[in-house]
């Protein structure tokens, strides 16, 4: 986790609101977060704190998730991290222990705020990793229908591939990893419309 610390040194330092005008919802995960320009102008009804960092799998934000999430006060979370660790090497069943160990962090500091697990994307330059992405997301989305709300899944993937499946080059950058403006555009529909289910937007 060494090479992680002074990204984490920056966010840990940097200053939050007092004041919750709106709800504020913090985003906690790998450089799909880190990378999204725009992030707070996308959902101007509630209040976005962007706690991504380049690289983060899902080992490293249990790992340093007491050092960044709780002084936040959120009063939702969503997460989005998994598919570093698969590229990594680790096995779909670790992804799904850190998520556990995640969570388990996550209610005995936050109590029951809703927490928003978005599903690890399918991506053309991890597309052989696609069993272990099928099976930890599988595993997390039975995990989170069993504890029933405040936990919510968001399956990212059907508005992402093709009619056959596949993820959609258009969706993603050069390196067939990281999203394009178009690919956020997709994510930004799909998180706007759960946001807006946790927190309609007053008229």
């Amino acid at each position: 986790m060494q090479w992680y610390q002074e990204e984490i040194a920056r966010l840990e330092h940097t200053p939050v609101p007092p004041i919750k005008a709106r709800p504020r919802v913090v985003f906690y995960g790998s450089s799909t977060f880190t990378r999204w320009p725009g992030l707070a102008d996308c959902f101007p009804w509630v209040e976005t704190i962007n706690l991504g960092f380049g690289g983060s799998t899902l080992a490293a934000c249990a790992w340093f998730y007491q050092r960044l999430v709780p002084q936040r006060q959120p009063d939702a979370l969503f997460i989005y991290a998994g598919d570093n660790d698969l590229g990594d090497g680790r096995n779909a069943e670790e992804v799904v222990l850190f998520y556990d160990h995640l969570m388990a962090s996550i209610r005995a500091t936050l109590g029951n705020i809703p927490v928003v697990f978005v599903s690890i994307k399918l991506s053309p330059a991890r597309l052989h990793l696609r069993p272990g992405i099928d099976y930890a997301n599988a595993c997390i989305r039975q995990r989170i229908a069993e504890a029933g709300p405040p936990h919510y899944y968001l399956d990212i993937n059907p508005g992402m591939v093709d009619g056959r499946g596949y993820p959609r080059p258009a969706l993603f950058e050069a390196d067939g990893l990281h999203l394009s403006p178009e690919g956020y555009a997709v994510w930004q529909a799909e998180i706007g419309a759960q946001l807006t289910f946790l927190y309609p937007p007053k008229p």
